[in-house]
């Protein structure tokens, strides 16, 4: 019997009242833009609504800033390899996710000490996609619990109970349906 997928994962670029509050306690927030320097202000603001809505609320790829702002955690890209926030002191419910795209940074992500694996690109047809047999057989070459990543739709997501995954991630999905 296929397991219920329950964990999900939005990310955001900036703050919208409207699309966080469509989204229930399962969901987390990641505010991810790398076009733009992190406002503290911003910052803030969605996390002080997400506490609110009891919405786990992430920063990407500034640890240092989320520790500071006592985030609920912090999101790595797969371009970070960066290993120096093992040196910081980090509460037991300090969540720390990590994304890749293939085993190397699968092994690069183990070595930063995530919890949780974002594997892309699982349905989006881009330079890093992986379909669903492929996503199955790398998702396998690791403990951590693995977030499936890019192109996940409505029409789709059935199929991720055919994976064993333990939550999904997007930004589409949850514009256009939310929960």
């Amino acid at each position: 019997m296929h397991k219920k997928i329950s964990k999900k994962y939005y990310f955001i670029e900036k703050f919208e009242k409207s699309n966080i509050d469509k989204q229930d306690n399962n969901t987390t927030i990641i505010y991810r833009n790398y076009s733009k320097k992190p406002e503290i202000r911003e910052i803030l603001k969605i996390k002080n609504f997400c506490k609110k809505k009891s919405i786990k609320f992430l920063l990407s790829n500034n640890i240092k800033l989320s520790i500071k702002l006592n985030l609920d955690g912090a999101y790595l890209p797969s371009f970070n390899n960066n290993i120096k926030h093992l040196n910081y002191n980090l509460n037991n419910n300090f969540l720390l996710m990590g994304s890749a795209h293939n085993l190397k940074e699968i092994r690069i992500k183990e070595l930063q000490k995530v919890k949780l694996i974002f594997l892309s690109s699982i349905f989006k047809k881009n330079k890093n996609y992986l379909g669903l047999n492929k996503f199955k057989i790398i998702s396998k070459f690791s403990r951590k619990k693995i977030i499936a990543l890019g192109g996940i739709s409505i029409s789709n997501i059935k199929l991720l109970k055919l994976t064993n995954c333990y939550g999904f991630a997007g930004i589409s999905y949850f514009k256009k349906k939310g929960p």
